[in-house]
C-alpha cells in the first residue's frame, strides 16, 4: 500500500515501470490512471485531479476528478516536481487523510488508492531547488526507485534490442532476425541521451 516514487531521466521508462507495479498488484483489475503534471495547465490541474462542483466557477459542472476515478486502483503522477507548490500542499492533505473533496464542495469522499509518482531528478535535488515540498516527498517517496540511464546499463542493450525487434516485427509483419555486428558495436559505444525511448524509436525507424 505504500506510495512509490520513481526517479530517472526522461525516457528511462518510468511510466512502464509504474504500469508493471500496478499489473503485479492486488489492484490489477482496477483502473491505472496516469497524469502528466507537466502537460496540464496550472489553472486546470486542481479541478482535474480533485473534481469540481457545479457553480464553483463559470461553466463548472459536478464532475469527478482523477483521484475519484482511480479509487480502488492506482494513480500515477508523472513529473510530480512540476506541480505548483500550492497544489502540492493540497495533495499532501489528500494523502494524509485518504479523502478527497471536489472544488466548491464540503463533502469529502474516502479514497482507497495506490499512489505512484515520478521525478526526472533525484528527489533531494528537487527538494533543494524548492520544486518539491520536503513533507510531500516523505509521504510520496516511502519507497523510492532510482532508474539508471541507459548509458549506465549498456549490458541491457542486447536484451532491449531483442525485445523491440520482436515487438516491431509483430506490429509491422516483418521478420528481422537481429542487429548486425557493426550496429551492435555502435549501440554499445553511443551514450543514448534519450535513453530507452530513443533506443525504441531507433529500432522502429530502422
Amino acid at each position: 500500500p505504500s506510495p512509490i516514487m520513481i526517479c530517472g531521466e526522461t525516457g528511462t521508462g518510468k511510466e512502464m515501470f509504474a504500469q508493471a507495479i500496478h499489473h503485479k498488484s492486488s489492484r490489477k483489475d482496477k483502473s491505472f490512471i496516469p497524469v502528466n503534471c507537466t502537460a496540464i495547465p496550472e489553472t486546470l490541474l486542481e479541478g482535474i485531479l480533485f473534481g469540481t462542483s457545479k457553480g464553483v466557477f463559470t461553466g463548472a459542472m459536478d464532475k469527478s476528478g482523477l483521484f475519484e476515478k482511480a479509487n480502488g486502483g492506482t494513480i500515477f503522477l508523472d513529473e510530480l516536481d512540476s506541480m505548483p507548490l500550492t497544489l502540492q500542499a493540497k495533495l499532501l492533505r489528500v494523502i494524509q487523510e485518504k479523502k478527497v473533496r471536489r472544488l466548491g464542495s464540503s463533502v469529502e469522499k474516502d479514497l482507497d488508492i495506490k499512489i505512484i509518482s515520478s521525478a526526472s531528478q533525484p528527489p533531494m535535488e528537487i527538494v533543494e531547488q524548492n520544486r518539491l515540498r520536503m513533507d510531500l516527498f516523505y509521504r510520496m517517496g516511502v519507497v523510492t526507485i532510482l532508474l539508471p540511464p541507459l548509458r549506465e546499463r549498456i549490458s541491457d542493450i542486447d536484451a532491449l534490442c531483442r525485445f523491440f525487434i520482436d515487438r516491431f516485427n509483430r506490429q509491422m509483419n516483418r521478420q528481422i532476425a537481429k542487429l548486425s555486428p557493426r550496429i551492435v558495436r555502435l549501440f554499445n559505444t553511443y551514450d543514448w541521451p534519450g535513453n530507452v525511448r530513443e533506443l525504441s524509436h531507433c529500432i522502429e525507424g530502422a
